[in-house]
């Protein structure tokens, strides 16, 4: 998935974003109200995960904001607030999940992965396409008896792929997904990474499902 963080302490920003990067999410950070405001414009996150005390903008305006946007993906508030009045404040806000700091990493992932089922874009753990599985939880690609073990970003761009069969993904495109806010890609990154992919790919019997649309981007071709 593709998550926006908001969360203005970095002792709590930077272990969630690690745990829930090796889960092979997308992490975009933001530190405040503002930029996360920015970021949703600019974005379509499939979760957000918002602190309640945030400067310019409090967590639960943001939520409400977002809400008034249209917008639908899954948000998790995290707050030090436990009272039974502020939950519900949160909740109606727009908020579809509630917890309480100190964070539990273990139980944060397994939010992420209950809202994660909530989002109109959630294929679950496995994704298919054809007789490709991708598996989440162990970032393995699988056809028939054969699999392959993916790093993250492998599998980062090969959900992505499976998740937009047979379109035209183009680099920038590409970048935008996988790359988090405020980082430069080296300009061969997305070649390079298509060629480990396809690599990963060969070793399943599909090197030949990924094509390069030249001067356009790439493609998934399932065969029918």
């Amino acid at each position: 998935m593709v998550i926006l963080l908001v969360e203005d302490d970095p002792a709590q920003l930077e272990p969630i974003h690690a745990a829930l990067s090796q889960a092979g999410h997308t992490v975009d950070t933001a530190k405040d109200g503002e930029t996360a405001q920015w970021l949703i414009t600019q974005k379509d996150y499939d979760l957000l995960i918002v602190d309640w005390m945030l400067p310019k903008v409090s967590g639960v305006s943001l939520c409400q904001q977002y809400r008034q946007t249209g917008k639908t993906a899954p948000v998790l508030l995290l707050t030090a607030k436990d009272t039974i009045a502020d939950k519900v404040v949160g909740l109606d806000a727009g908020a579809d999940d509630y917890l309480v700091k100190p964070i539990d990493l273990l139980e944060l992932l397994a939010r992420v992965r209950a809202l994660g089922r909530r989002s109109p874009q959630w294929q679950g753990d496995t994704t298919i396409v054809g007789d490709l599985q991708l598996h989440r939880p162990t970032l393995t690609l699988e056809r028939g008896e054969a699999i392959a073990q993916l790093s993250v970003r492998e599998f980062q761009l090969m959900e992505y792929f499976m998740r937009h069969p047979r379109q035209v993904l183009s680099r920038e495109q590409i970048e935008s997904t996988l790359w988090e806010w405020g980082t430069e890609p080296e300009s061969n990154a997305v070649t390079t990474l298509v060629r480990r992919l396809r690599q990963r790919m060969q070793a399943v019997g599909a090197k030949d499902w990924l094509e390069t649309v030249y001067g356009m981007g790439y493609r998934l071709n399932a065969p029918e």
